[in-house]
């Protein structure tokens, strides 16, 4: 992240933000480690069960998508537990959808673990059962609209899953170290992302339980609830 300090000390005076693409090479490996080691722990062992009826679908067969995949191991995870279900993961990064066809290939899910380089609002309608963002919703430009494409292909009784890391809805409540961190992170890597993106609404990393529930009312579902609250995430669960 500071090896870019000169593009967001920029960021700051203009208000053009930085795309994820600009930064420094090794920003992009060092993030899928660091929410790699997440996902291993909780994903299929917590997260996924702590949705309404998703967990027994996955193990019958669905059609999952997971936006914003960076380089897989949210999607390759999801594809090693449940293997009679199909999986697709979508990231404007290109850089980070070759990185996510290797893990797949490394760990023999190649044969249900589809990637492509398409946007939050352009990857195509394939009647998704369960339409996943594991932290990544916050960084984009028009989140509203990334919800609202959901809503459009998302099957009739399917499932967004969103993760996102934990925040209280007030300011003064996130002032611990995490969160700290966690806005240091977000002011310099994901409000500035949203910003050079169309609309830049910067929601940032702390945006809180309440602020994405009216991001996704705001896209047309009707049903917003937080399936589980483990230290550092929430996630949350929506439904058309």
């Amino acid at each position: 992240m500071w090896f870019d300090q000169d593009k967001s000390l920029d960021a700051f005076r203009t208000g053009k933000g930085v795309p994820w693409s600009d930064h420094d090479q090794r920003l992009f490996c060092g993030s899928a480690a660091f929410y790699r080691n997440a996902y291993r722990g909780s994903l299929v062992q917590e997260w996924l069960p702590a949705l309404d009826g998703v967990q027994a679908r996955l193990e019958e067969g669905i059609r999952v998508v997971d936006v914003g995949c960076g380089h897989g191991h949210s999607t390759v995870l999801m594809a090693e537990a449940y293997p009679n279900s199909r999986y697709w993961g979508y990231d404007v990064h290109r850089q980070s959808i070759d990185a996510a066809r290797d893990h797949a290939e490394e760990a023999g899910v190649a044969d249900r673990a589809t990637f492509a380089v398409a946007g939050a609002k352009g990857y195509p309608d394939r009647d998704f059962d369960l339409i996943c963002f594991f932290d990544c919703l916050h960084d984009m430009g028009d989140p509203v609209g990334a919800a609202r494409h959901a809503a459009q292909t998302l099957a009739e009784d399917g499932t967004v899953m969103l993760v996102e890391p934990f925040a209280d809805d007030r300011v003064e409540n996130n002032l611990g170290p995490v969160g700290q961190l966690y806005y240091a992170a977000s002011t310099t890597l994901c409000c500035a992302h949203s910003l050079s993106e169309d609309v830049g609404l910067a929601l940032g990393a702390q945006a809180g339980e309440a602020r994405l529930a009216q991001v996704f009312s705001e896209a047309g579902f009707s049903h917003f609830r937080r399936a589980m609250e483990p230290p550092f995430n929430l996630i949350l669960e929506a439904r058309c």
